[in-house]
């Protein structure tokens, strides 16, 4: 879990009793030789957590043992929300939050002008625990959403199923489109995907906390990253409603490969990189007609 002094996971000072205050520096010292850079905040948090004394050396012994903070709490915070998850789930990344603004952003914008603007469509492909869908649906709230999840990993459709129902969302188990009710063909109006991207041979790369406790099916993308997304990419117009958008995250380095891959499914092309998030999310638009899909100017 990246944590900073401005993070929402850092707690606020606040007055302990002796016994608490050392108990409190026992934990943070047990943390930081754990090799947690951030050990008074994830103390705060476990602190925080724990019913009792052994609840706690349970969640510390968990998190110094190098599982991740956000497994040990069962959930994550992403764009300001809390997001269930537990072992093996992946977490969602801050990163991401670049793709969810632009997609409720575009949809708010094409909303505007509408006299009586219908609920959005929003189907969260390669889920994980549904935080894409979750956050779009909180961002439109105004429009309303019709919020669909899906992911192949169980543990993940159980975490997402929690976290949509709030939203009246729904999870299904399956293989990308496979898993989604045929009633929602042709229906989608923002179709988000953060499928597995890291090539085969990068995945040793990846940092500890992703590569030994995040399911490999959510971090493999074959041997050059572009094997779930050419799929996803390659169906997505039998599911997008008319100047539907797939919105998917790649690397920059992807973005041109994934552009002829667009185009070869009759979609227009568009990619935005975000310098402060480092992530390009790429945006394929369903036209609304056929000739117009060309890849936008100046992208």
């Amino acid at each position: 879990m990246s944590l900073s002094p401005a993070s929402p996971f850092s707690s606020a000072p606040h007055s302990l009793s002796v016994p608490a205050q050392r108990s409190r520096e026992i934990l943070v010292a047990r943390l930081r030789a754990a090799g947690c850079v951030f050990a008074e905040d994830e103390a705060a948090l476990l602190l925080a957590a724990a019913d009792e004394p052994a609840e706690l050396e349970r969640l510390a012994s968990r998190r110094v043992a190098g599982i991740p903070l956000e497994h040990v709490l069962g959930w994550a915070e992403f764009h300001g929300q809390r997001i269930l998850v537990e072992d093996g789930v992946f977490v969602p990344r801050r990163r991401t939050e670049f793709l969810v603004d632009l997609a409720a952003g575009r949809w708010l914008t094409d909303r505007a002008a509408d006299v009586a603007p219908r609920a959005a469509v929003v189907v969260d492909l390669c889920c994980g625990s549904g935080a894409l869908g979750v956050v779009v649906a909180g961002l439109l709230r105004s429009t309303g959403v019709e919020l669909h999840a899906a992911d192949i990993d169980p543990a993940a459709v159980r975490c997402a199923r929690r976290n949509v129902a709030p939203f009246g969302g729904h999870g299904y188990e399956g293989d990308l489109y496979a898993a989604l009710p045929v009633s929602l063909r042709g229906r989608v109006d923002l179709l988000l995907v953060n499928a597995p991207y890291v090539p085969t041979a990068a995945i040793g790369l990846l940092p500890p906390e992703a590569r030994e406790h995040e399911a490999l099916v959510a971090l493999d993308g074959g041997c050059d990253g572009l094997a779930v997304l050419r799929r996803v990419i390659g169906g997505a117009i039998d599911w997008l409603a008319l100047s539907g958008r797939l919105l998917v995250e790649s690397s920059e380095a992807q973005a041109s490969e994934l552009a002829a891959t667009v185009a070869g499914a009759g979609l227009a092309y568009e990619a935005v990189h975000s310098e402060e998030h480092d992530v390009t999310v790429v945006i394929a638009t369903r036209p609304a007609h056929p000739h117009d899909a060309e890849r936008a100017p100046g992208t």
